[in-house]
């Protein structure tokens, strides 16, 4: 069945076998099936197709967008990098350290992305915005894959880092309070560099260190 044509510009698609071809113009190429011919002034009467409440015809991008979620299977590394806003390189620095990998490979060598790529650099990024090293979140990978393991361990490994994160934390702010006490005796911009407190500090600092290990 052909859509109502817009009256000057009438388009339809006819199938011949199995092939589709776009005919433009107001006539039709004649073929062994032959759709109604509707006039201009039937096209004009007829009313509009109701369209679903809500909707709207989608665009370019939108329909470009949709495409990709529909079959994240066809997703290339520039593609998938893009999608994740990152750079290739990151990417092929992840599959190098074993925590991302393609869904297959064509015959001239490109890496094709699924969606399970899409849903795993998400896990990713977000283990990174807790502080975890490439190295903690390919244990977390392994253990989604391990039979054995269990929401105890990964309870563990979680815990774990969080010590680590309080011990650095502590450490920065100890770093912090020094730099502080170093701008405090610094009170006198215009002193050379051979009377800077700060500078002064250090090596008095170094000084004793060392003296301290002999």
């Amino acid at each position: 069945m052909t859509a109502a044509a817009p009256p000057g510009a009438a388009r339809v698609w006819t199938r011949i076998g199995t092939d589709a071809r776009r005919v433009s113009g107001d006539s039709l190429e004649d073929h062994s099936v032959r759709p109604p011919t509707v006039s201009r002034k039937q096209a004009a009467s007829r009313p509009a197709r109701p369209s679903a409440k809500g909707h709207r015809a989608p665009d370019k991008r939108t329909a470009i967008l949709d495409g990709t979620a529909r079959d994240h299977s066809r997703l290339t590394i520039g593609k998938l990098a893009k999608l994740a806003d990152m750079s290739p390189d990151t990417l092929r620095f992840y599959e190098d350290e074993g925590i991302l990998r393609p869904a297959h490979k064509t015959a001239a060598g490109y890496r094709l992305y699924g969606e399970e790529a899409v849903r795993r650099l998400g896990f990713i990024w977000h283990a990174q915005q807790c502080g975890m090293t490439l190295s903690e979140i390919r244990q977390l990978l392994e253990m989604r894959t391990d039979d054995r393991a269990c929401c105890d361990d990964v309870r563990g490994l979680a815990a774990q880092k969080k010590l680590q994160l309080e011990q650095k934390i502590r450490t920065m702010q100890a770093m912090s309070k020094a730099l502080s006490q170093l701008i405090d005796i610094c009170t006198a911009g215009d002193r050379p560099l051979d009377d800077c407190p700060i500078l002064a500090a250090l090596e008095s600092s170094i000084a004793k260190r060392d003296h301290t290990s002999r």
